[in-house]
């Protein structure tokens, strides 16, 4: 399939498609007697894939690794589990501050409305 019709499925651009080569995580295209870009039938599974894994953290520099050790035919997955677990973390750090800053953002609420109720209105 084209850059063209890849990006369209997988409602990426092409530009961020030829990102993805430029990489590593995705093939360079071949290209046709036209001079397009033919793109693997396997493509559109590769970047839905790295589409997914950025939405619940992974960086690209993570894929890179990740997904050259795939290519190699070897299994990374203790490694992408690790990984996983970190951000697991990360993600319950982020949470715990969160709750904190929340709980400090209703005492400060509060405490402006208390002195709003104390202040005079100005017409």
């Amino acid at each position: 399939m084209r850059s063209g019709q890849l990006a369209h499925l997988t409602g990426v651009s092409t530009d961020t498609l030829r990102h993805y080569e430029r990489l590593g995580l995705l093939p360079l295209p071949q290209r046709t007697a036209g001079n397009y870009r033919e793109c693997p039938p396997t493509s559109q599974l590769r970047v839905e894939l790295v589409q997914r894994a950025l939405t619940i953290g992974f960086s690209l520099s993570e894929l890179r690794t990740i997904l050259a050790v795939r290519d190699t035919g070897r299994a990374s997955c203790r490694h992408v589990r690790a990984l996983m677990h970190s951000k697991i973390r990360d993600v319950d750090e982020q949470i715990t501050n969160l709750v904190s800053q929340r709980v400090e953002m209703n005492r400060l609420s509060k405490a402006w409305d208390k002195r709003l109720r104390q202040t005079k209105q100005v017409k």
